[in-house]
């Protein structure tokens, strides 16, 4: 559970003690709040009907010790400690504190030097027990001790209750937060109009690609389709060119011829041979007559 939500349980429980007493009877109350350790607002206390009514009485100076928690510093009751009642240790650590808090409400870097005078710290390890042991463990403030800067880094700090004339400084910083959001949204509003219609725009010159992209296609087959049937007319007409598988047994053909021819031609030897040995003996086997 946070810090805020904390208060809220606690403040509900003042208000509704409160609202119950008066007069000196709100002094016990006003010192049980101050000193409460989880409790750093006050206005709603300062609000309730019975405490208001304490202004101007003997016992006003209870009032005074709640306005000072609620809006001042340790500095502050310093300069009233006469007039203010003497405060427990319990109040001296809470406005203290709440001094811590204030001081970082509009500085991020806080200077050990600033610290060590505004809450009555004598050295620097004093200082930083104070700060992580008082003030970082109980979740008022987050940051960071540089040693070597010698500085307090404020990286988040519990709001304290808004002071006179600080509201409407807050309401013109906030106004101009939101004008600058406005401005803001409007900007992004026009670069997502702006990213829309080169969105369409890119889309419409991919279809219009592809589209030539399937025309040029579709030219290039019809295109080699009519060569092929050009070139397949010309190789079947008839005195054309010759068909590849007659081509290639013409080859075979004429070897055929050519050794048939051959062939004839040896026959003819052979039997021009056998002739004349068939002659040669008869004009042998005559003279052997003879």
């Amino acid at each position: 559970m946070d810090i805020e939500q904390k208060q809220e349980e606690i403040i509900d429980h003042f208000v509704k003690q409160a609202s119950s007493l008066e007069g000196s009877a709100l002094g016990s109350l006003v010192v049980e709040a101050t000193s409460h350790p989880s409790l750093f607002a006050f206005s709603e206390i300062l609000a309730v009907p019975n405490v208001l009514q304490l202004e101007g009485t003997e016992t006003s100076v209870n009032l005074d010790v709640l306005r000072l928690f609620s809006q001042g510093t340790w500095s502050d009751y310093k300069s009233d400690a006469s007039r203010l009642p003497q405060l427990v240790p319990d109040q001296v650590l809470k406005l203290k504190q709440l001094t811590v808090l204030t001081l970082a409400e509009t500085n991020k870097v806080l200077p050990y030097d600033q610290l060590m005078q505004e809450l009555d710290v004598i050295n620097v390890r004093e200082l930083e027990d104070f700060l992580i042991n008082e003030c970082m463990y109980a979740g008022i403030v987050r940051g960071k001790l540089d040693q070597l800067r010698k500085c307090f880094e404020v990286q988040f700090a519990a709001g304290r209750d808004p002071r006179p004339g600080q509201l409407g400084s807050m309401i013109h910083t906030l106004s101009n937060w939101l004008d600058t959001s406005n401005n803001l949204l409007i900007t992004i509003q026009e670069k997502m109009k702006w990213a829309d219609t080169m969105t369409e725009l890119a889309k419409e010159h991919k279809k219009e690609v592809e589209d030539r992209v399937e025309e040029v296609k579709k030219s290039s087959s019809h295109k080699a389709d009519i060569d092929f049937r050009g070139h397949e007319e010309i190789y079947s007409e008839p005195g054309g060119v010759m068909d590849y598988e007659e081509d290639r047994s013409r080859p075979k053909r004429i070897m055929c011829t050519y050794q048939a021819n051959r062939l004839r031609v040896s026959n003819v030897a052979i039997l021009q041979d056998y002739q004349g040995d068939a002659v040669l003996k008869r004009l042998r086997g005559r003279h052997h007559l003879r």
